[in-house]
């Protein structure tokens, strides 16, 4: 078990305790706790949903905590200001949300290995000296000696009281939980050494701190997040995961291909010394769109996205399953067309696209947002938006 984490593991807190959890072959409670900030879960959280689907296989059990009281507080983590506060009707949406995506990884249907909480259980209605005692066995200088904290205090930008205290209410979570191990990103080390110092206080057993590699997003910045718009979602088609690693730099294949598959480490040593010799990056990044859509949706799927992937895009061919759209004959805006194929995009995100080329009418390039299209009847046309959407459009009526 340790051997096959440690591709994808940071640091641990500590091994020795870790090892010793895994020789006392009792089950073990795994904390995976999450403030429901948004219904978005991306590969940088499939890693750690990963190594815990590898302990519940081993009859370990997840405690899925949702984090539905502090996240109405809002983790500063990676914050440079303070977090908008949320309604519960939000938050109750987006737990829903965030347990289904976690259902593509973790088994959450078997009560043995799995288990939801909400931390609203011990915090509210808990009374007010007792929390005032909790708060009481910590030091301010101990809150404040959190990188972002000192960040935000360097940069004269305001922290509130409820953030300072959060980690507090996340360390308490393992108390609560009896948490034997938990397994987060590098960011929430902090937050999760509190829950430690907690539980050694309440005569537990300290959790043992499993931390993972996080590892730059597609656009080769920061670490992936829906707001940068450099992620692949779980949420997404196969056919755009697997178009988005085509799109990776090349300089992250191999970062990639360690951390988001299995595939063995010393055929990814090939690989490596592969494209420092000059290799084409192109096939390197087919094998890791192949291996992160297989590991997600199944080898038949990914086959087919790799298939289609090299049809439309290296054969200059356009794709076959298309979906046709019948429309009436005549004339119309571009910016109206494209609104009308895709609801889903706004009309800027549409317009953006149009103006950075990415609209083509058979084969023809379409930069003018109203621009007017022509379709007259009976006439078929070939539209591609973006690089993954493609449409048939059939012209129908006089």
């Amino acid at each position: 078990m340790i051997e096959a984490f440690a591709r994808t593991t940071d640091d641990v807190v500590s091994l020795a305790e870790f090892r010793a959890l895994l020789d006392s072959e009792r089950q073990l409670v795994i904390k995976f706790g999450a403030d429901v900030t948004a219904a978005f879960l991306h590969l940088g959280h499939a890693v750690n949903l990963w190594m815990m689907r590898e302990m519940q296989e081993r009859g370990h059990k997840v405690v899925f905590l949702v984090g539905d009281f502090t996240t109405r507080i809002g983790d500063p983590t990676g914050n440079s200001a303070t977090r908008v506060e949320r309604s519960q009707a939000d938050i109750e949406r987006d737990a829903a949300g965030f347990l289904r995506q976690v259902g593509r990884i973790l088994i959450t249907d078997d009560p043995a290995v799995f288990e939801a909480r909400r931390n609203a259980e011990w915090w509210e209605g808990r009374p007010l000296d007792d929390f005032l005692g909790l708060l009481g066995s910590v030091t301010v200088a101990k809150l404040l000696s959190r990188d972002m904290f000192r960040a935000r205090m360097e940069a004269g930008v305001e922290i509130r009281l409820h953030e300072l205290v959060y980690p507090v209410l996340q360390g308490w979570d393992s108390v609560e939980l009896r948490s034997d191990l938990t397994i987060v990103g590098s960011d929430q080390l902090f937050n999760e050494s509190m829950g430690r110092v907690f539980q050694e206080r309440q005569g537990q057993r300290p959790q043992v701190i499993i931390t993972t590699r996080i590892t730059p997003g597609l656009d080769g910045g920061k670490k992936q997040s829906k707001s940068l718009n450099n992620f692949v979602a779980l949420d997404d088609t196969p056919r755009d995961m697997f178009g988005k690693i085509m799109q990776l730099p090349d300089g992250l294949v191999v970062q990639w291909l360690e951390v988001y598959t299995t595939l063995p480490l010393a055929e990814i040593r090939q690989i490596e010394a592969g494209l420092k010799a000059g290799d084409n990056p192109m096939a390197a990044k087919r094998l890791l769109g192949k291996a992160v859509v297989a590991r997600l949706h199944g080898d038949t799927v990914a086959a087919a996205e790799e298939d289609w992937f090299l049809e439309t895009f290296s054969g200059r061919h356009f794709p076959t399953d298309a979906p046709v759209v019948r429309l009436p004959a005549g004339s119309r805006l571009l910016l109206n067309l494209l609104t009308g194929l895709e609801p889903g995009l706004s009309r800027s995100s549409l317009r953006r696209l149009v103006q950075d080329g990415a609209v083509e009418l058979d084969g023809r390039c379409l930069k003018q947002v109203d621009a007017l299209v022509c379709l007259a009847p009976g006439v078929a046309a070939e539209l591609r938006l973006g690089r993954r959407r493609y449409f048939r459009l059939l012209a129908e009526g006089g």
